[in-house]
C-alpha cells in the first residue's frame, strides 16, 4: 500500500508510534523515525529493519523549528522525498479539573501537541508541495468529544489540532497535500497495559476483570491495539486514501456508540 513511499513518523517509542513505523515497514515505505531518545530510535529500527536498508533515525523534538528541518533534510538526503507525515509526539500527562489542573501543564501540551505538530509540518509541507504532494497524518483523542478519565487539558490540545487541520487542508490543499486525523480511545500497549495491571492489583481484582470493566460495552466486546490504529494512519499516507482531505475517523472498536 505504500511501496515506494517516504514516510516520516514522529514520537517512536514503546507505543503508537513504533506501531506507526512497523506498519508502513510492512506496507512498503522507507522510514524515517524521529523521537527525542536515540537509544530508543536506535533499538526500535535494529529491530524493525535489521538490514537498515529502509529505515533512518533522527534525534527530534518537534517544538524546535531547527530540529524538524533537520529532520526533513534527512528524509530527503537519504531517500529523496517526503511523501507522508505521520504525526504522533504528544504529551500526555496533563491531569486534573478546574480546581486542580497545573497551567504549566496545559501550556506544554498546546506546545507540543499544536504548536509542535505544526512546527514539523511546516518544513515537511514545503518539502511535500517540491515533490508534487503528500499526506500529513495527524493523531487526536476521542476525549476530544467525550469526557472520560480527567484529561481536559489534553483534549482540549488535541481539539484544537483538529480545528487547525480543517485550515491545513484548506491551504494546502492546492499543493496536493492532504491532511487528515486517526482519532483512538483506548488503545493496548504498554501504557494501557501498565494501568490495567496496576489498578488489578491496587483492587485485588484480575486484569481481566479490570478489562471487562472497561471494554465490556463497546460493540466489538474489546479494547482497539495500538497496532490497529497505526494501520489506519497507514491507510490515510496511502494513495488509496488520495481523494480524502478534512476527515478524522474514529478507531475505538465502536466505543461511542454503548
Amino acid at each position: 500500500m505504500l511501496k515506494g513511499k517516504n514516510v516520516l513518523v514522529t514520537g517512536v517509542g514503546g507505543g503508537l508510534g513504533r506501531e506507526c513505523a512497523a506498519s508502513a515497514l510492512r506496507d512498503g515505505a522507507n522510514v524515517v523515525l524521529a523521537a527525542r531518545t536515540a537509544e530508543t530510535l536506535e533499538a526500535t529500527a535494529s529491530e524493525l529493519d535489521p538490514s537498515g536498508e529502509h529505515v533512518a533515525t533522527q534525534v527530534t523534538d518537534i517544538t524546535d523549528a531547527d530540529s524538524c528541518a533537520s529532520l526533513v533534510e534527512l528524509a530527503q538526503r537519504r531517500f529523496g522525498s517526503v511523501d507522508a507525515l505521520i504525526q504522533v509526539a504528544a504529551y500526555e500527562n496533563v491531569w486534573g479539573g478546574l480546581y486542580d489542573l497545573k497551567f504549566e501543564a496545559w501550556r506544554k501540551a498546546f506546545e507540543t501537541n499544536v504548536i509542535g505538530a505544526l512546527t514539523v509540518i511546516r518544513p515537511v509541507a514545503e518539502a511535500m508541495k517540491a515533490g508534487g504532494g503528500g499526506s500529513v497524518v495527524l493523531i487526536g483523542s476521542q476525549s476530544m468529544f467525550q469526557p472520560a478519565l480527567p484529561q481536559s487539558g489534553y483534549a482540549a490540545s488535541k481539539s484544537a489540532l483538529l480545528s487547525a487541520m480543517y485550515y491545513l487542508c484548506d491551504e494546502l490543499g492546492p499543493d496536493n497535500i492532504r491532511c487528515n486525523m486517526v482519532v483512538p480511545s483506548w488503545m493496548w500497549g504498554p501504557n494501557v497495559e501498565m494501568y490495567v495491571t496496576g489498578t488489578a492489583k491496587s483492587q485485588g481484582r484480575s486484569t481481566e476483570a479490570v478489562l471487562e470493566d472497561i471494554v465490556g460495552k463497546f460493540p466489538l466486546r474489546r479494547m482497539t491495539e495500538d497496532g490497529e490504529v497505526a494501520d489506519v494512519a497507514a491507510f490515510f499516507a496511502s494513495d488509496h486514501a488520495k481523494a480524502v482531505t478534512g476527515q478524522y475517523l474514529l478507531v475505538n472498536s465502536g466505543e461511542m456508540l454503548r
